[in-house]
């Protein structure tokens, strides 16, 4: 058979042809969403919704991390795929540049799930315009009486909660509980905020835990699977509120501080006591952080007044922390996430997620005393 043949035969496929074609429509839509704000919350309150939705349920049957598994496999697929090129595409260049074409629709189809799906977050109205907060720059004495008021929480659930011999506090159910306390306590707080998308969903603990934790990663929403994803290998306390962060983002709120404080309003409507501690303490710590930054003296005025039991929570958690705080890893991550999140319009990159302090004083700054 002749060769050129071949070669003149040799089309790319339609489907590859279409997904090119979304692509192209993708990137106008993302154009569109960042210069107007309000085709940004239309269309990530009334087509993106269907594209959360259909893609949690399509995974959420399966019982492991869909994206955790692509992920494992990606370098054994990666390899065959180049294989594969090789034997039987590399004939001539033209079979060569198409099987590269399909190669890259693959990776089209990940950047439309991303800009249908998700990217409409970032570029609509804040929360604070939602929520009717004033977001304005805090001082020392706002994070102060900001931190005095979430103490105050954690004093008053100090007695509900199961502490450890080693100081740190055991949630009392299975992630399977745990998911559905935060889908009830999701159910509430859809009733009070119209804007995050109300429908069942699982987290979904990650099997490799234990290495994810070299990266800092506590959990991440995979927006090409729909899937929340849960690191377990991290303290107790911090479970559920990463759970319901990761929700958060499952349900359209991308901006990282939003997706925070949303957590933090959703486990403030679960009646169980645990999933309010852990919000109240993962919030108090982001407050007392910017507290010792501003004003060391008020910081030490408010941590001395901190149950033992709560400040032994955190010294376990230090002393757990400690086997992952510096290594390849977290730089590579750290520096891969702040890249992501700068290119999404947070310009404060990964330290966006410390912005959740402004959200908090906004919120509480109405029970504010008059004096420190």
């Amino acid at each position: 058979m002749n060769p050129k043949a071949n070669q003149t035969k040799a089309r790319l496929p339609l489907f590859c042809k279409i997904v090119f074609a979304v692509t192209a429509l993708s990137a106008a839509l993302y154009v569109g969403f960042m210069n107007s704000t309000a085709f940004a919350d239309f269309f990530n309150r009334t087509v993106s919704p269907v594209g959360r939705f259909l893609m949690a349920k399509l995974t959420s049957w399966i019982p492991f991390s869909t994206a955790e598994m692509m992920v494992i496999l990606l370098p054994v697929a990666l390899i065959s795929l180049i294989v594969l090129g090789y034997r039987r595409f590399c004939d001539s260049w033209r079979r060569m540049w198409i099987y590269v074409a399909a190669l890259f629709s693959a990776i089209c189809i990940v950047l439309n799930l991303f800009v249908w799906n998700f990217a409409a977050g970032y570029y609509g109205k804040t929360l604070d315009e939602k929520l009717g907060l004033e977001r304005t720059p805090v001082s020392a004495d706002e994070l102060y009486q900001t931190a005095e008021i979430l103490a105050s929480h954690l004093r008053e659930l100090e007695g509900e909660i199961i502490f450890l011999t080693g100081g740190a506090s055991m949630m009392p159910y299975s992630y399977s509980e745990m998911n559905d306390l935060l889908l009830t306590a999701y159910q509430k707080a859809c009733e009070k905020y119209d804007f995050i998308d109300d429908f069942s969903s699982r987290i979904k603990p990650v099997m490799l835990s234990e290495p994810m934790s070299y990266t800092h990663i506590t959990g991440v929403y995979s927006f090409f699977t729909g899937e929340a994803n849960l690191n377990v290998n991290f303290p107790d306390y911090t479970l559920p509120y990463t759970a319901a962060h990761e929700l958060a983002h499952q349900r359209g709120i991308a901006r990282e501080d939003e997706a925070n404080f949303v957590a933090f309003l959703v486990c403030m409507e679960s009646d169980d006591a645990y999933i309010r501690y852990s919000a109240y303490l993962n919030v108090y710590e982001y407050v007392i952080s910017a507290l010792y930054s501003a004003n060391r003296e008020l910081y030490k005025q408010n941590y001395q007044t901190l149950p033992r039991t709560i400040v032994a929570e955190r010294q376990a958690y230090a002393v757990f922390f400690e086997k992952y705080r510096e290594n390849v890893a977290a730089s590579i991550s750290q520096a891969t996430n702040n890249a992501y999140l700068q290119s999404q319009g947070a310009t404060a990159g990964t330290k966006s997620y410390n912005m959740v302090v402004d959200l908090a004083v906004a919120y509480y700054r109405s029970d504010f005393s008059t004096t420190p």
